[in-house]
């Protein structure tokens, strides 16, 4: 025993004493570890419960919800830290260090991040809208801190960093209560231009879901060598605009004989 003494400078209380010492900081801190964790997601919950309730924006209870977490999460580890005993001081200077390297080479997150509260600020979307945006379209689910969530038509997630999102174009498709329908018919020339235009007009008349004002167009758009381009432009609840432009593309199909249209085509120029 004198040797471990002689030969680590400390007497056989000591040690046991620093050894006792160190043992219960680690416990403590592993019981700040395991608890704060706990109460971190409790209260990320606790917020999601609260501002479901309050009918807060579906974009900004995601957003805040991470906030809370992230935030709680990091407040926890540098506490458990500190319980260890290294000292933060020194220990935030190194941070501060090597917070300037990670900040540039992560530049795109947090970039990322303001562009998630620019969207929150702004709302050029909200959650349950159908855009288009970085060349990709659906309906959103989530708008986190870093990334928005789209689910398109066929069920695929696509996940799109905040950053070009808020940057970047975006079309919402049901921001507005109606949108147009364009619809666009190739005729062959000397098609019987009158009866093409009765039975467009005749749909028109009986489908209740086109809106009377504004007024339904029906006009030649272009005249070619071969063909006649037919525009037909009506309006309609947002809700509608695909079932409407299915409905009339398989009226047209039923009514119009070949020997009227050849290679007709209904495109959609509003979506």
């Amino acid at each position: 025993m004198k040797q471990l003494e002689k030969l680590f400078g400390y007497n056989y209380q000591d040690i046991n004493q620093l050894l006792i010492r160190i043992g219960t900081n680690v416990l403590i801190a592993a019981a700040i570890f395991i608890i704060g964790f706990w109460l971190a997601k409790f209260a990320s919950r606790t917020v999601r419960k609260v501002l479901t309730r309050s009918r807060t924006d579906a974009g900004l209870i995601s957003f805040l919800t991470s906030l809370t977490s992230i935030a709680l999460k990091v407040l926890v580890i540098i506490t458990g830290i500190n319980q260890l005993g290294i000292e933060m001081t020194s220990f935030v200077a190194i941070l501060g260090a090597a917070g300037l390297a990670v900040g540039m080479a992560f530049s795109g997150t947090l970039s990322n991040f303001a562009g998630g509260v620019m969207i929150l600020a702004f709302k050029p979307f909200k959650v349950g809208d159908t855009i288009k945006a970085m060349g990709e379209e659906g309906v959103v689910k989530e708008i986190q801190i870093f990334n928005t969530y789209l689910n398109t038509a066929d069920n695929k997630v696509i996940i799109l960093p905040n950053g070009p999102v808020a940057n970047g174009m975006v079309i919402n498709f049901t921001r507005e209560d109606k949108r147009r329908v364009d619809v666009a018919f190739k005729l062959n020339n000397g098609t019987n231009l009158a009866h093409a235009k009765e039975v467009i007009e005749a749909y028109i008349k009986q489908e209740k879901r086109i809106l009377k004002d504004p007024k339904p167009v029906i006009g030649i758009a272009a005249i070619t060598h071969e063909n006649i381009d037919l525009a037909v432009n009506v309006w309609a609840k947002t809700s509608d605009n695909k079932s409407i432009l299915h409905a009339m593309n398989e009226y047209v199909y039923l009514h119009f004989q070949e020997k009227d249209i050849n290679d007709s085509h209904l495109k959609n120029a509003s979506s």
